[in-house]
């Protein structure tokens, strides 16, 4: 059972050189996925004067972020396991595959990794807004929430059955490109609807540079929600107790 797996581990771990140097390729992760997705989007209001709500804009959008993630995470899978979301980071801890500490490491460096992306964003753009999620004309919090949930849950269902499965062989080669597809994917489902986050990380610096925080929570309780539904479902019921594998978190 993936709970009983779960792992603190040591404050000392947070000192290591491979902790230090695997939540230092999160961050540069991270820095590269949300330059690339947020930068496409404001590049895409400069081009359509702030017309980024629209069937192409939100096309744009999804084939930005399912190329940068799949890059993004390509670059970091040998080092940190190429994470890039907290809610992936979270997954792992609840199935057991990360300890709290290295989760908080990474948890860190992806914020910071967002934060700086947007920074940059906003200074290299001249000054334009690094524009937070936020939800449509209609849809209401507790909406989003479900909407995230079920994103994620795709997201991380999709993390563990090409990169975290012990079982999954060479399928493994391709779950960067998997990874980039699903999200790419639900962000033209729901995209329309709250903005498709299904990344803490991606929300937030966004919202710290813009200092804007209406309805922030629901892109943090809908994606971890998701992220622990799937690893535990993806534990329990696809990985046999006989097949665990102590794997370091570089594995995936």
């Amino acid at each position: 059972m993936p709970i009983s797996r779960i792992a603190v581990g040591s404050p000392a771990e947070a000192g290591q050189a491979d902790a230090l140097k695997a939540a230092l390729a999160e961050f540069i992760s991270v820095l590269i996925f949300v330059f690339a997705g947020e930068g496409s989007g404001m590049a895409f209001n400069k081009l359509t004067d702030d017309d980024s709500s629209t069937p192409a804009g939100l096309v744009a959008a999804a084939l930005a972020h399912a190329l940068a993630l799949f890059v993004a995470v390509s670059v970091g899978a040998n080092i940190s396991g190429g994470h890039v979301n907290p809610a992936v980071t979270f997954g792992a801890f609840v199935g057991g595959h990360i300890t709290l500490v290295r989760s908080i490491l990474y948890w860190i460096a992806q914020l910071l990794g967002s934060v700086v992306a947007c920074l940059l964003l906003k200074f290299s753009t001249g000054g334009m807004t690094t524009s937070a999620f936020s939800l449509s004309s209609g849809v209401g919090a507790w909406n989003a929430v479900v909407f995230e949930i079920v994103m994620t849950f795709g997201l991380v269902y999709t993390v563990y059955a090409t990169a975290v499965d012990p079982k999954k062989g060479n399928i493994g080669i391709i779950a960067p490109i998997a990874i980039g597809f699903i999200v790419g994917a639900n962000i033209l489902a729901g995209g329309a609807f709250d903005g498709a986050s299904m990344n803490p990380a991606v929300s937030f610096g966004p919202a710290v540079v813009s200092w804007t925080w209406d309805n922030h929570w629901v892109y943090w309780l809908g994606p971890f929600i998701g992220s622990a539904i799937a690893a535990i479902v993806y534990e329990v019921f696809f990985i046999a107790p006989s097949t665990y594998e102590e794997l370091p978190s570089a594995d995936f």
